[in-house]
């Protein structure tokens, strides 16, 4: 960088022409702060961990209160590292988090259980009534299945309910003072009507005429968050709220916010996929594979959850809770060996080196099969985490067809969803961007991407920004709400970004299908048989 250009960034840091995004992901909550170039200026991060209480997978408030403390704090000292500038002033900002999920509030502002994650597959019951009552998938991890499940099991607290929020919902309340949600979170909560942009009052109706609900003291339509599109004002930092997310007392309140977006939201944006027929597959601990639909499906489909990008439109996900968990043990597991063997090999060149492996097994894994299922998988009928690797006598046990069987293993059950929309429903996908830490990787996970969906895989260099970056991008966009989000993201974000793309190859899709062939028979969904049910009628 020369002087000239490190001159323009302080004074820009000084003035606060820049946007923050802040996410808490399932492992790691990640601050950005970009510049109007969308160029990373610092980051800061802290890892974190989901715990399993009473048999649901949670995290407290201290933790998430002290992991967006953490993250802004290692954010703040980068910039202060790299451009001596105490960071006091920031020109818009916004929080994501990871979608679906249930926090419940009484009329004072107080949580009335811990926490209940998307990782959570206790809401079977809830999932089947509520579907049929609407004759939409309304999936497990959804909130209002979280709610109509605590109110048939007879929870105490459900009585006491005033407001239900998501975690990036409900750390914009705290910083805002705003009970506020972008739509692509609302979408996780509730279904919603893409024509009006709010929730579908109709169903809203649907759900408050169910003789549990009607018992209840309160009404539906009063518990939930307002939902805003992608560019709405959503409110500015309070006082209170720049005290919580910076304890030093630095940053300065009055910071504009985006509405509060979820991790499909966020990785639609940061791969540049929110028109009708573009795609996105974001990968991390769990898993989601995002289609903007030209119109809603024709069926229900318990495979595939009907929720909408920032902006509102109508799209498609496939939703697997697993991905990287049961790989990343794997890969640690033979960094351990490399230690031992005294082989400094660490980090990115660790997984390099195994991903690259998988490159060179045969082209079905050898035989080799493997489940990823660290917790409960609803895609795959799992009400708990049974990860398993397995073998027959005949399989060919190589490294690398060890490390092509874990790629194929982790990109299986979302694409179950997948099948379910482009050989059932021939949902029609123009594009479908890769996006993730995985794929920092060049074209390993791509390719075996490419193999699974028998679609070209692109990749663009923005690939391992995250979600962080792409809430930075959505609080940017508050000062260029005059364009569509579609046309900003092309013209003012995307336009000259490198991308590589790789291309389906026929012996790779033919070696995947019979691997995942072999996936799928060992599933208790397999037996399960679960039914298409059209909606009509």
């Amino acid at each position: 960088m020369v002087l000239g250009e490190q001159g323009v960034i302080v004074s820009e840091l000084q003035e606060g022409a820049t946007s923050l995004g802040i996410e808490f992901g399932s492992t790691r909550i990640k601050a950005v702060l970009i510049d109007h170039d969308y160029r990373t200026l610092a980051t800061g991060d802290v890892e974190w961990e989901n715990r399993l209480e009473d048999g649901l997978w949670t995290y407290s408030m201290d933790q998430i209160h002290q992991g967006l403390q953490a993250a802004y704090a290692a954010m703040a000292e980068d910039v202060r590292r790299q451009y001596g500038v105490t960071l006091t002033k920031i020109g818009a900002m916004g929080i994501s988090a990871m979608m679906h999920g249930y926090l419940a509030f009484d009329k004072d502002g107080r949580l009335l259980v811990p926490f209940r994650t998307w990782r959570n597959t206790n809401t079977r019951q809830a999932h089947e009534e509520l579907s049929q009552a609407f004759k939409i998938n309304i999936p497990e991890r959804w909130s209002i299945a979280h709610l109509y499940q605590a109110i048939l099991n007879g929870e105490e607290h459900v009585p006491k309910v005033a407001y239900i929020t998501t975690l990036a919902g409900y750390m914009h309340w705290r910083l805002s003072g705003r009970k506020v949600i972008g739509i692509g979170d609302a979408s996780g909560m509730f279904p919603i009507d893409s024509s009006s942009k709010e929730f579908d009052q109709g169903l809203l109706d649907i759900f408050s005429r169910l003789p549990q609900v009607q018992a209840q003291p309160w009404d539906i339509h009063d518990l939930l968050p307002e939902p805003l599109t992608a560019g709405s004002d959503a409110g500015a930092l309070t006082a209170e709220g720049a005290a919580l997310l910076d304890p030093s007392g630095q940053l300065q309140p009055g910071v504009p916010m985006a509405p509060p977006e979820g991790d499909a939201g966020t990785g639609m944006v940061a791969t540049n996929a929110v028109r009708p027929r573009t795609g996105n597959v974001s990968a991390g601990t769990s898993i989601f594979a995002m289609v903007v639909l030209e119109h809603p499906l024709r069926d229900f489909h318990p495979e595939v959850d009907p929720v909408t990008t920032p902006a509102g439109d109508p799209a498609g996900m496939s939703h697997a809770n697993n991905f990287t968990s049961d790989l990343n043990a794997w890969v640690g597991l033979f960094g351990e060996f490399a230690k031992a063997a005294g082989l400094e090999l660490k980090g990115d060149a660790l997984y390099a080196t195994l991903f690259n492996q998988a490159l060179l097994g045969d082209k079905d894994a050898g035989g080799l099969i493997n489940y990823c299922f660290y917790s409960g998988e609803f895609l795959a009928g799992l009400e708990e985490g049974r990860p398993v690797f397995a073998r027959g006598p005949e399989g060919r046990m190589t490294l690398a067809n060890f490390m092509r069987a874990q790629l194929f293993s982790a990109f299986s059950p979302v694409t179950i969803g997948m099948d379910v929309m482009t050989r059932q429903e021939h949902v029609q996908v123009d594009t479908m961007v890769g996006h993730g830490g995985i794929f920092a990787t060049p074209k390993v996970a791509q390719r075996i991407l490419a193999a699974a969906f028998n679609a070209p895989i692109k990749v663009m260099s923005t690939a391992v920004e995250g979600g962080a970056w792409g809430m930075a991008v959505l609080a940017d966009y508050l000062g260029h709400a005059d364009q569509t989000l579609a046309d900003y993201l092309d013209a003012n974000v995307f336009a000259g970004v490198q991308s590589t793309i790789e291309q389906p190859d026929p012996a790779d899709v033919k070696g995947f299908r019979t691997f995942f062939d072999r996936f799928t028979k060992g599933l208790p969904i397999e037996q399960a048989a679960v039914k298409t049910i059209p909606l009509q009628g």
